[in-house]
């Protein structure tokens, strides 16, 4: 499956913005999709993750309560609704899905656990 994430761009602290991650090739909603980003000069870390076998979601700390992940299968679509954005939610965010649409709940925040990727979309958030 190819995977092309959208939306990002330039907003004001407090704002809104919808990520979409978009897949091509095969239907998304027989994978577990995964949200990362990566802050300029820090690794990518996890930010929230959609589990299709159960329909479990699982978020960071840092965005539990304001953002919230969702998928459109008739758009083959994940979306990352993010809410209330601070300046430490700037990065490129990228979305990726794992093999098949079951992850163990101990490796769904883990990188290798998906193994397609999107190119990333850029959040900049000014205060």
């Amino acid at each position: 499956v190819q995977l092309q994430a959208s939306g990002g761009g330039q907003v004001q602290a407090g704002s809104s913005l919808t990520l979409s991650c978009t897949g091509s090739g095969r239907p998304l909603s027989n994978y577990a999709v995964g949200w990362f980003r990566q802050a300029p000069g820090k690794e990518r870390e996890f930010v929230s993750a959609s589990r299709r076998s159960d329909n479990a979601k699982y978020y960071a700390d840092s965005v539990k309560g304001r953002f919230t992940i969702s998928r459109d299968s008739g758009k083959n679509t994940v979306y990352l609704q993010m809410n209330s954005l601070t300046a430490e939610d700037t990065a490129v965010y990228y979305c990726a899905a794992a093999k098949g649409p079951h992850v163990i709940v101990s490796a769904i925040r883990v990188e290798d656990s998906y193994v397609y990727w999107g190119q990333g979309t850029l959040v900049t958030v000014s205060s």
